[in-house]
């Protein structure tokens, strides 16, 4: 198993850049958001050996707490994310209208962008959750922050996050069948709710 993680961040990798090769005009808005969601990958050491212990690349997460993999999958769903609605219900990207830009809510947009580091510090700090709870806490506060601020966006965002949901319970499902014990051999789940649907631990989704 010690390729696992590395093998299925290259399928995530892979969809990505089918997507990618087929969406031509969509291929600003996944490198943009692939960009920005990779320094992600570099917050592993937040969930090792807290949350996981995956076998990685030359060991790297045992040895240094980062991996290779969690840049590849980060990079791959921040893309994949932000072009999915838009995929399923063929639509594009629409300009923000000048009356929109210039609502009271939008101009408090780049202050919401903090929420989420915001809160997971605070709940890192001053808590004993589990990063994972933090972090998961922290984006949904954030998500909430984002409707305030984008109330037009309510619909693309909660039916955007069922479909991501839907894709990653699909992706991570996959590895169950090849490696049926792999979530109960590198998840601390004594240290999480013990929850697993069809096999996920429940914090994944």
């Amino acid at each position: 198993m010690q390729y696992v993680w590395f093998i299925w961040s290259l399928i995530i990798l892979a969809l990505w850049a089918v997507i990618y090769l087929f969406k031509k005009d969509s291929r600003k808005e996944m490198l943009k958001m692939s960009l920005i969601t990779l320094p992600f990958g570099l917050t592993e050491p937040l969930f090792v050996p807290e949350y996981w212990m995956p076998p990685s690349l030359f060991d790297l997460a045992e040895k240094t707490r980062f991996d290779i993999e969690s840049l590849i999958f980060s990079f791959a769903i921040g893309g994949i994310g932000v072009v999915l609605y838009n995929l399923i219900f063929k639509q594009t990207f629409q300009e923000i209208t000048h009356t929109e830009r210039n609502h009271r809510r939008h101009r408090l947009h780049i202050y919401i962008l903090f929420v989420p580091a915001i809160v997971f510090l605070i709940l890192a700090l001053f808590t004993s959750l589990n990063h994972i709870y933090c972090g998961t806490i922290a984006m949904f506060l954030g998500g909430l922050a984002t409707l305030y601020c984008r109330p037009d966006l309510k619909r693309k965002i909660w039916v955007g996050g069922i479909l991501f949901t839907v894709l990653y319970f699909i992706y991570f499902g996959s590895i169950l069948p090849f490696y049926p014990q792999y979530v109960e051999l590198y998840w601390n789940l004594d240290s999480l709710t013990h929850i697993l649907v069809l096999g996920i631990p429940f914090e994944e989704l």
